[in-house]
C-alpha cells in the first residue's frame, strides 16, 4: 500500500503515516560570498554544533572598526516548518538590507518544526542571541555595536522576533542593548477572526493558518496563547525595545493582525514609538519574494533608517 499523506501542508511540506517528512520547497541554500553587486561578505559560524545551530553572519563593505555599527539579528520565515537562514531568498534580502543600512546583520539557522516543535525554534533564536552577547565571533566583536541591536524578520520569523524581545524584556540579559524590532508580515493568529480574515478570499489561507499552528506546536492550548495573539498576553506592555516596525501587504490576509499588534502595543502602557505600514498591492513578505521591485527597495530604505536612527534620550 502506497504510503499515505497524513498531514498535507502544500505547497510548504507534507508527512507521511509511515513518519517521512516531504519538504516541498525552502530547501535550496547558497554559501557564504564576497556579493559582486555589493561587496557585503557573509560567513557561516556554529552557534551549538551538536544541536545543528546555526547562523550567517553578514558584513558591509569597508567597515571600520573604529566605527562600530548596528546589528540586526534576524530570523528567517516559512511557517516554522520549511526553509533556512542560507536559502537564496533569505541571503539576498539580507545583502541589500545590509549594504543600505550599512550594518553588521546575523541570520539565525533555527532548528523547524515538526522534527523540533515549538518552543524549540524560540530557544534557538534565545541561544543565538545569548551567544552573541558574550562575544563568540570575531566579526561581531571587532565590527558590531552590542548598544545598538535590532531584532528583525519576516512572517514566522517576525513572531520569533517579537517573542525574543518579550523574554529580553522579562529577563533584562547582559551583554547588549535591544533598541528596536522589524516585523515584516508577523505570523500572529488568534481564535477570533479579525478584520480581512473574514473575506471569502481568505478563509482558506486563514484555515491554513489554523492547522498549521496547531501542527507545529502540539501542546498548545490555542491560538489565544500570548506568543501566538500577542492582544491575549498579559505582559505585552514588558516589550522589551523602545521603537517597533511593522510592515503588512495589502493583499495578504495577515495584514490586519499586523495593525492589531499596532493598536494593543500603542494602548497597554507600552513606552515605546510603533509605525505600520501598509503596501496595498503586495502579498505576504513580498520585500522577501520580489527584492529588487520598487516598492520592495522603498521597505529597505525604511528599515536602514529605522535601525539608524537613533532613540531620543
Amino acid at each position: 500500500m502506497a504510503d499515505e499523506i497524513l498531514h498535507d501542508f502544500f505547497p510548504m511540506l507534507r508527512v507521511y503515516r509511515s513518519g517521512r517528512i516531504e519538504r516541498l520547497t525552502g530547501e535550496d541554500i547558497v554559501p557564504p560570498s564576497i556579493d559582486s553587486l555589493t561587496s557585503v561578505q557573509s560567513k557561516d559560524v556554529e552557534i551549538e554544533p551538536e544541536i545543528n545551530l546555526s547562523a550567517r553572519i553578514y558584513l558591509p563593505p569597508n567597515a571600520d572598526p573604529t566605527k562600530k555599527l548596528p546589528l540586526l539579528v534576524y530570523y528567517h520565515g516559512s511557517g516554522f516548518v520549511v526553509g533556512s537562514a542560507f536559502s537564496p531568498l533569505c541571503h539576498k534580502h539580507l545583502i541589500l538590507l545590509v549594504a543600505q543600512a550599512n550594518i553588521v546583520a546575523i541570520s539565525v539557522n533555527y532548528r523547524l518544526a515538526p522534527e523540533f516543535p515549538l518552543p524549540i525554534a524560540f530557544e534557538d533564536s534565545w541561544r543565538a542571541l545569548k551567544w552573541i552577547a558574550e562575544g563568540n565571533d570575531e566579526w561581531i566583536n571587532e565590527f558590531a555595536d552590542l548598544t545598538r541591536v535590532y531584532l528583525g524578520g519576516d512572517s514566522a520569523g517576525a513572531n520569533i522576533a517579537h517573542n525574543i524581545a518579550m523574554r529580553v524584556g522579562s529577563e533584562n540579559p547582559e551583554g547588549f542593548n535591544l533598541q528596536g524590532i522589524f516585523l515584516n508580515c508577523p505570523a500572529f493568529g488568534g481564535e477570533d477572526p479579525i478584520g480581512c480574515e473574514t473575506a471569502e478570499e481568505f478563509k482558506k489561507r486563514a484555515e491554513f493558518s489554523k492547522k498549521l499552528w496547531h501542527f507545529i506546536c502540539p501542546s498548545m492550548k490555542d491560538r489565544d496563547e500570548g506568543w501566538v495573539n500577542p492582544g491575549k498576553d498579559p505582559k505585552i506592555s514588558g516589550l522589551g525595545c523602545g521603537k517597533v516596525l511593522v510592515y503588512v501587504a495589502g493583499k495578504d490576509h495577515l495584514k490586519d493582525r499586523g495593525w492589531y499588534y499596532k493598536e494593543v502595543l500603542s494602548n497597554c502602557g507600552w513606552k515605546g514609538e510603533i509605525e505600520c505600514v501598509e503596501v496595498a498591492e503586495e502579498d505576504h513578505v513580498f520585500s522577501v519574494l520580489t527584492p529588487d521591485n520598487q516598492v520592495s527597495m522603498d521597505m529597505i530604505k525604511k528599515v536602514a533608517s529605522f535601525i539608524n536612527k537613533i532613540l531620543s534620550p
